[in-house]
């Protein structure tokens, strides 16, 4: 059964037509991408045997490759490109920085934060995050971008940016994509040197947050800024 002998109110394009998009399920929103399914399988069939395959994890079928896709029957170099295309349309969406005027008071405010820009990414990113004497986020910038094990984030231009913005105070976040938010000893040189550097320039270092897609690691929070 192909999607058009589905009943009308169970046609994905119908559907969303009706209702609007949210109220589709995630195999349908997939069938309709996909668009056709084949012999057999109707898109929505394919979209379910991808979910399934992945499963059900979002997050990892946004992580899926050209020649990951590739090897489900039914989708080819054209429906690939397509799911990649929207994927990362949907990864660029998240990683737009907010603007101006965003409030930090805590460590779950900057995690809530950077997730727009980590979310998902399967290398290392530094972030740091220029403040107001108000805590309002005047600026982020990605210092850098590094492999799946590591980024090297350079201290001239970290507090170069945050004299040009006349920052008061910085944030310093970068992710770690392996899920395992533990700092290594690299991270925590790194945070005591600018940390030491800050204060020296009256640009304090407020906390240095590692994100990871299932939680994170705020330097503030578990006493480590202060220690010598």
């Amino acid at each position: 059964m192909n999607l058009q002998q589905l009943p009308y109110a169970d046609q994905p394009r119908n559907k969303l037509k009706q209702h609007g998009a949210r109220s589709l399920t995630d195999s349908e929103l997939l069938a309709l991408i996909l668009g056709k399914g084949i012999r057999h399988k109707n898109a929505k069939d394919l979209a379910l045997d991808v979910l399934v395959h992945h499963h059900n994890d979002l997050h990892r079928l946004f992580r899926s490759s050209r020649s990951d896709l590739e090897q489900f029957t039914g989708i080819g170099p054209a429906k690939a490109s397509l799911l990649l295309a929207c994927f990362e349309l949907g990864r660029r969406m998240n990683c737009q920085i907010p603007e101006r005027g965003t409030i930090i008071k805590n460590s779950q405010d900057v995690y809530r934060y950077v997730r727009k820009t980590f979310s998902m990414l399967t290398h290392e990113e530094f972030l740091v995050i220029l403040m107001n004497n108000n805590n309002e986020i005047i600026h982020a910038h990605r210092l850098s971008r590094g492999g799946m094990t590591g980024t090297v984030a350079d201290g001239r231009i970290l507090f170069k940016i945050a004299l040009d913005f006349k920052a008061t105070a910085i944030l310093l976040c970068h992710n770690h994509p392996s899920g395992n938010p533990k700092p290594s000893d690299q991270d925590i040189r790194l945070t005591k040197n600018y940390r030491k550097f800050g204060q020296y320039i009256d640009i304090p270092v407020l906390d240095h947050l590692i994100y990871t897609d299932y939680g994170y690691f705020s330097f503030a929070d578990e006493g480590l800024l202060d220690t010598p």
